[in-house]
């Protein structure tokens, strides 16, 4: 099951106080700094494709620093709490609505900062007190609440209704191997799958009122938010694909404008259905009502499959 949101509570170390100690036999101050506090940190990896490892860890908590030492030496420094994640993750702070986006791999994004060590006495001492008695505690670590939320990266996405072929097209013309079946929300999560250089994302069906969170592919549309070229799956035996297109974009608007923004190709799926001599007429008509190019596709017939790729490596091409 993929896990693309999660909570967390995450809390940096405390700084270590400040030691009081002085020399032996002398009365001159030794008394070192505490160290610093650990930081939490995010990192962005490569080899990571979901947030499955953070489904059951909802607190990450970095090391508090050392208490200053004598002879000034300062305390250790706390080990930092590290989130590794997939690039492209969003870390939203839920109390400050701030966010920052991992983009670049293996590189390091401070959340939560640890608290300043304090300060020993050897640093108080002065013409008029040559044996100060006293230290600074540590500085508190700070602490907040994140929800973490993972957007896929792919060059183009096949959205539609449940049931449309999406899945059976990704398995087609990728190496994904998506389990399939002759019935609605067969996909229950999205998939990527890839040929050659490019990534394509299979969304879950999505149904009117998807936007507003009915059906399967409400909460994965933001999946699509990255990619180049839109393809919208529409199968054969629907008997209103203008109304279909129509439903399917409206969603998409309602869930976020820019969606509607992206180049948009239709595919006019499982096209094996239609009698051969009719299938050039329903696409034109189709590209005339639409006023969009329509593509028919079987995965049962080779060419129309590399027509496929043909217009991936095309378009999303072309809007680099």
């Amino acid at each position: 099951m993929l896990i693309d949101e999660v909570y967390i509570n995450v809390k940096a170390g405390k700084g270590g106080a400040g030691r009081v100690a002085f020399f032996p036999m002398k009365s001159g101050p030794c008394g070192g700094d505490g160290g610093d506090g650990g930081s939490v940190i995010v990192r962005g990896k490569k080899e990571i494709k979901n947030l499955n490892s953070l489904g059951q860890k909802k607190a990450f908590i970095a090391e508090d620093g050392g208490i200053g030492e004598n002879f000034n030496k300062m305390g250790h420094r706390g080990a930092d709490a590290i989130i590794n994640v997939p690039l492209n993750t969003e870390v939203v702070n839920t109390m400050l609505k701030t966010k920052i986006v991992i983009t670049e791999p293996d590189r390091d994004y401070f959340i939560c900062r640890g608290g300043k060590g304090g300060r020993g006495n050897d640093k108080f001492k002065s013409a008029t007190n040559q044996t100060p008695k006293h230290a600074d505690p540590g500085m508190p670590g700070e602490s907040a609440h994140f929800k973490i939320i993972l957007k896929l990266i792919a060059d183009a996405g096949f959205i539609g209704l449940p049931n449309a072929g999406k899945s059976s097209l990704l398995n087609e013309i990728t190496n994904a191997r998506v389990a399939t079946a002759p019935y609605p929300f067969t996909t229950l999560e999205p998939n990527l799958g890839a040929f050659e250089n490019y990534v394509i994302a299979d969304v879950p069906g999505l149904i009117e009122g998807a936007s507003k969170g009915k059906g399967l592919g409400s909460r994965f549309l933001k999946h699509i938010e990255k990619v180049k070229v839109l393809y919208h799956c529409i199968s054969c035996e629907n008997e209103k694909p203008e109304e279909t297109y129509a439903t399917i974009r409206t969603e998409l608007a309602q869930s976020n404008p820019m969606l509607v923004e992206k180049k948009e190709i239709v595919l006019l799926t499982k096209l094996d259905l239609l009698e051969p001599k009719k299938r050039a007429t329903v696409i034109k008509s189709l590209e005339k009502k639409l006023k969009l190019p329509v593509i028919g596709v079987s995965i049962h017939d080779l060419d129309s499959i590399e027509g496929l790729k043909k217009s991936i490596r095309e378009n999303v091409t072309a809007v680099l």
